[in-house]
């Protein structure tokens, strides 16, 4: 097809030092980008697939590579291989991830006290903050704690968005409605074009968008978020973002994503519900308020924080009044 988005032109240019009348021998290979096939000419070649530089191309030549190469002979399937992968990825994981969720129940069962803390102080949102965290600190929770499992799958999802494009393997692999999972997959095809997003429908993205929404608003109403008001909306803005942003993006990626989602709402539905004791929760709670606090510490120095902002802004106040 005579297409700009299927033509593509390639030039290298290269430099030879002038020495006078001189032979260069040479030698061209024609053929598929394949990694094997490039690794076997023993020439570095393989490093010509556009894995990404640095620690993305390492993860994806030498642990996503080899992974999926076995998965895929083992099952037969890309699309089942990309669902292999996410399990393994949560499996290994899931510790951490115990504790995120663990955290969270904490924050659950402590909502009615900040609550009141919040009704108290309706007026005066800086003090809120100040008395959530005296609170936090209290009772021992850690309104951090969840933040370990989502930055160790960061350069995994990073690796992966250089991967699937890059990836022979994928080209012309289908899965349910794809037809190749290193493109975009068209679910919907539209009779205009909508600028910043295309004039087509990637279902898989837009059921990806749908599954963080869903599970974002399912962990918002377990968390309190008097301390930066603003992430409410943020929380749902961004997944709005990569609807436009991942619409032409590899499917095998948002299938990935798609996965991640899935197994996220049900891994953490299955451990707040059945494996977590929320009796037992309850019970530290009380134990960690009755126990003397050591000083230091982040929650404290953050406390400090707070409370040096408020007299601050109190300052403030009396200036204006005057």
């Amino acid at each position: 097809p005579e297409k700009a988005d299927y033509l593509k032109k390639c030039e290298t240019r290269l430099d030879i030092p002038f020495k006078g009348k001189q032979d260069f021998s040479m030698n061209w290979y024609i053929g598929p980008n394949d990694f094997d096939i490039l690794q076997a000419h023993q020439r570095d070649l393989e490093y010509t697939v556009a894995y990404g530089s640095s620690i993305l191309g390492t993860i994806n030549r030498w642990i996503i590579r080899p992974i999926f190469n076995f998965l895929s002979s083992f099952v037969g399937s890309m699309g089942l291989a990309i669902f292999l992968l996410t399990l393994i990825v949560k499996l290994t994981l899931y510790p951490l991830a115990y504790k995120m969720l663990y955290q969270q129940s904490k924050m659950a069962a402590l909502k009615p006290v900040i609550e009141k803390v919040k009704e108290r102080f309706k007026d005066d949102p800086q003090q809120q903050q100040v008395e959530t965290m005296k609170l936090y600190q209290e009772y021992g929770v850690n309104p951090l704690g969840g933040c370990l499992p989502t930055l160790l799958q960061m350069p995994i999802w990073i690796a992966l968005y250089r991967f699937f494009p890059a990836a022979i393997e994928f080209r012309q692999k289908g899965f349910l409605w794809a037809t190749d999972l290193s493109s975009y997959d068209v679910a919907f095809a539209l009779p205009f074009n909508i600028p910043a997003y295309g004039d087509h429908v990637s279902l898989f993205t837009l059921l990806w968008v749908i599954t963080t929404i869903v599970y974002t608003y399912y962990n918002s109403k377990h968390m309190d978020m008097s301390a930066n008001p603003a992430m409410k909306y943020v929380q749902y803005f961004m997944p709005v973002m990569f609807l436009f942003f991942f619409n032409n993006y590899a499917a095998g990626l948002t299938v990935y994503l798609l996965f991640s989602n899935i197994l996220n709402i049900a891994q953490t539905v299955i451990t707040k519900n059945y494996i977590v004791d929320q009796e037992k929760i309850k019970r530290e709670l009380e134990a960690a308020k009755a126990k003397p606090k050591k000083k230091g510490g982040f929650r404290e120095r953050l406390q400090k924080a707070l409370e040096e902002q408020q007299r601050i802004a109190e300052q403030q106040k009396k200036k204006k009044k005057r």
